[in-house]
C-alpha cells in the first residue's frame, strides 16, 4: 500500500539515545521532525540496561524521561517497526525516500493488557531478554516499551485465532499489510547506534557450547531491576555462581576477527557490573581478565580503583582457551602477561565483554549516491575536528554510535554537534528559522 507524499524537516534515523536527543534538540528549535526505528520500540539499548557507569545511576531512570518527552513531543513524529529505503537528493535542496511501516498486525486500540500473551500456545526465545527466557508469538516486547502495544511475531505465529478471540479491544489485526509512503525532508541525521560483537565467532571461547558462557549483555539484563530471574543464576543449572569470571576484549582489539579497535565502554562497562555483582552476590569472587585497563573518561579512574578496593581481582592475561568440566564448571587457560607464565583457573560462570561492532543498516538506505564508510565500517566523520557531524554527502549528517564507539555521554554530545550541524544547514540553505 503506497501512502501520498509527506514533509518533514528533518528525518531522524534511529530511535537510541543519541537520536532521540538530536530530535529533540530540533523540535524545540521548531522543526518539524519524523523519527525512524526499526524496532518495536524506542529507546534503543540504553533502555534495557541496569546503571551507567561511573555514577552509577538507573539507565532507565534516565531514558524513561528522555522517551516519553521525545513521544510527547508535538513536533516529532514516531514511527517504530519502520525502515527508511532509497534516499535521493534532490536536484535542488533536500532529500525523498520510501517509508517503509512494516505490519505489527495488532492495532493501536491496543491496552497492553497482555490477555493475548497470555493465551498465545507458541514460545520461543525473547530476542528483549538476550534468549534467557521464552517469550510468545504475540507479545508486549517489554515492560517500558514505547509504544506499549502489543506485537504479532507472524514468522512464529501458528495462527490459531486465540489471541484474537480473548483480545478485549479487537486490537488484533491480521489484515494489516506493508505500508510505503513518500516523505521528503530537508535534512537527515543518522543516529543507527552499533551491533555487539558476536562471540560464535570466537570458537575457543565456547559460547553457544557451553551454556554457563554467557556475554555481557546476558548479565546486564539479569542486574536489571526486570530481570528474567529473581537474581543472577547459571543458565546451565540455575545455580547462584560464586566465582565469576569476566574476558574484556572480546572481539575488541583483535585483528583475527576483523575489529582492530577499541570499543571503549568495555572495560568500564565490565567493571560496573562486577561492582553490582558484589551488591547482589555479596560471597562471590569476581575476576576481570583484561590486556590493557583503559578508564580514560571523567571518573573512570576512580571507578575502577573502587572495584579493586571493593574485592573485583584484575588479571592481566590474555584468553588463550575456555573449556567445560563434568560439573558445568569452566577452566580459563591463559597467559599471565605480568608473570610470563600460563595458568589456567575454574570459574562457575565465564563473562565474554563483547565489543561494539558498526551497524551497516545505513549504507542500503542510499538509492544513488551512496554514503561514505571509514575503515572500520562506521559512518566516515569528513571533518572529526571542526565539524563531526559532516558526512560525505551534504545535508547528511550522524550522530552517537553510528560514528564510532562512544559511552552515552558521549553520544549525547554527539548528538547535540548533529542538531547544531543540521539546524545551521537548514538556516544556510533553506532560509530556516
Amino acid at each position: 500500500m503506497v501512502s501520498q507524499i509527506t514533509e518533514y524537516d528533518v528525518l531522524v534515523i534511529g530511535g537510541g539515545i543519541a537520536g532521540e536527543e538530536s530530535a529533540l534538540n530540533l523540535a524545540n528549535l521548531g522543526y518539524k521532525i519524523i523519527l525512524v526505528e526499526k524496532d518495536l520500540s524506542i529507546g534503543g539499548k540504553m533502555i534495557h540496561l541496569s546503571k551507567v557507569f561511573p555514577t552509577l545511576d538507573c539507565a532507565a531512570c534516565i531514558t524513561t524521561p528522555k522517551v516519553s518527552e521525545t513521544v510527547r513531543h508535538p513536533n516529532i513524529t514516531i514511527l517504530t517497526n519502520s525502515v527508511v529505503k532509497d534516499i535521493e537528493k534532490n536536484p535542488g535542496n533536500g532529500f525523498t525516500f520510501s517509508l517503509v511501516e512494516k505490519p505489527r498486525y495488532v492495532t493501536d486500540d491496543c491496552t497492553g493488557c497482555q490477555i493475548c500473551e497470555e493465551k498465545c500456545p507458541v514460545v520461543i526465545e525473547d530476542q528483549y531478554q538476550w534468549e534467557l527466557i521464552g517469550r510468545k508469538a504475540v507479545y508486549i516486547p517489554f515492560s517500558i516499551s514505547s509504544p506499549r502495544i502489543a506485537a504479532v511475531d507472524i514468522e512464529n505465529c501458528i495462527l490459531c485465532g486465540l489471541c484474537e478471540k480473548v483480545c478485549p479491544a479487537d486490537a488484533i489485526d491480521f489484515t494489516q499489510e506493508e505500508k510505503i509512503t513518500p516523505v521528503n525532508v530537508k535534512s537527515i541525521i543518522i543516529a543507527t547506534g552499533y551491533n555487539l560483537f558476536d562471540p560464535l565467532n570466537i570458537p575457543r571461547y565456547g559460547f553457544g557450547k557451553f551454556k554457563n558462557v554467557v556475554t555481557s549483555m546476558q548479565m546486564e539484563r539479569q542486574l536489571v531491576p526486570t530481570r528474567p530471574y529473581n537474581t543472577v543464576l547459571r543458565p546451565k543449572d540455575g545455580k547462584m555462581p560464586d566465582n565469576i569470571a569476566y574476558v574484556l576484549c572480546t572481539g575488541s582489539r583483535d585483528e583475527t576477527v576483523g575489529n582492530p579497535i577499541c570499543s571503549q565502554v568495555c572495560c568500564m562497562y565490565s567493571t560496573k557490573q562486577a561492582q553490582l555483582l558484589m551488591g547482589a552476590l555479596p560471597m562471590a569472587d569476581i575476576t576481570i581478565y583484561y590486556i590493557n585497563i583503559r578508564a580514560f573518561g571523567k571518573g573512570f579512574n576512580e571507578f575502577y580503583e573502587q572495584a579493586k578496593d571493593m574485592g573485583v581481582e584484575f588479571v592481566k592475561g590474555k584468553i588463550g582457551k575456555i573449556t567445560e568440566k563434568e560439573n558445568g564448571n569452566l577452566i580459563i587457560r591463559y597467559e599471565d602477561i605480568s608473570k610470563g607464565k600460563i595458568k589456567e583457573t575454574e570459574h562457575d560462570l565465564v563473562v565474554l565483554s563483547v565489543g561494539l561492532l558498526a551497524n551497516t543498516d545505513f549504507t542500503t538506505m542510499f538509492k544513488t549516491e551512496k554514503i561514505e564508510q571509514d575503515r572500520f565500517h562506521f559512518v566516515r566523520q569528513t571533518d572529526e575536528l571542526s565539524s563531526p557531524a559532516k558526512t560525505s554527502i551534504e545535508g547528511v549528517f550522524v550522530a552517537g554510535t553510528a560514528a564510532g564507539p562512544m559511552d552515552i555521554p558521549d553520544s549525547i554530545l554527539s548528538a547535540g554537534a548533529a542538531s547544531s550541524e543540521t539546524a545551521s544547514y537548514l538556516r544556510r540553505n533553506h532560509n530556516e528559522k
